[in-house]
């Protein structure tokens, strides 16, 4: 019973510890949109989601650890990953975002997440896409990969299946 109150504990200071990350994170992002391609604000970024990673994964955090994991991904193997778009700056937004929304949802006992994970793969989707245009396509943002899929093999797979656009 003892050492359930120790991960209880540790698990409460893990929530506190990711918000004061996630509000350098926002910080890092705010700074970005007003001084684009700050290399010192997209290091700053980086590295505080890399702590977010080993901090929840410290805990076994599952679900927090993947999502912050995937976008850190992302954002360490962008094309410039030191010179982010301005144009990925929103999709980085809405990514926080739910990672926000997520440390809020995480249960302060079980350290669990019961969401489902198809709007943080649209958004990663969404960054994936804005990071690297050239080389996003849905199945390669999806398991985390670079695409090396020929020019036709990426535009069959990011057309619209209704619209064919």
């Amino acid at each position: 019973m003892a050492n359930e109150s120790l991960n209880s504990g540790a698990l409460l200071e893990f929530l506190v510890d990711a918000q004061v990350l996630l509000t350098q994170a926002q910080e890092c992002l705010q700074h970005l949109e007003l001084i684009n391609n700050d290399p010192d604000a997209c290091h700053c970024l980086n590295d505080t989601l890399a702590a977010l990673v080993a901090r929840a994964q410290s805990l076994g955090l599952v679900e927090v650890a993947s999502y912050s994991q995937q976008l850190q991904h992302l954002l360490d193997t962008a094309q410039n990953p030191s010179c982010l778009p301005g144009s990925a700056l929103p999709a980085l937004e809405e990514c926080l975002t739910l990672l926000a929304w997520q440390l809020e949802l995480v249960d302060p006992c079980t350290g669990r997440l019961g969401l489902d994970t198809e709007e943080q793969v649209v958004l990663l989707d969404n960054l994936a896409a804005a990071l690297n245009p050239t080389s996003a396509c849905a199945s390669c943002s999806s398991s985390m990969t670079p695409c090396e899929h020929p020019p036709q093999v990426l535009r069959e797979t990011t057309e619209h299946p209704t619209t064919g656009n």
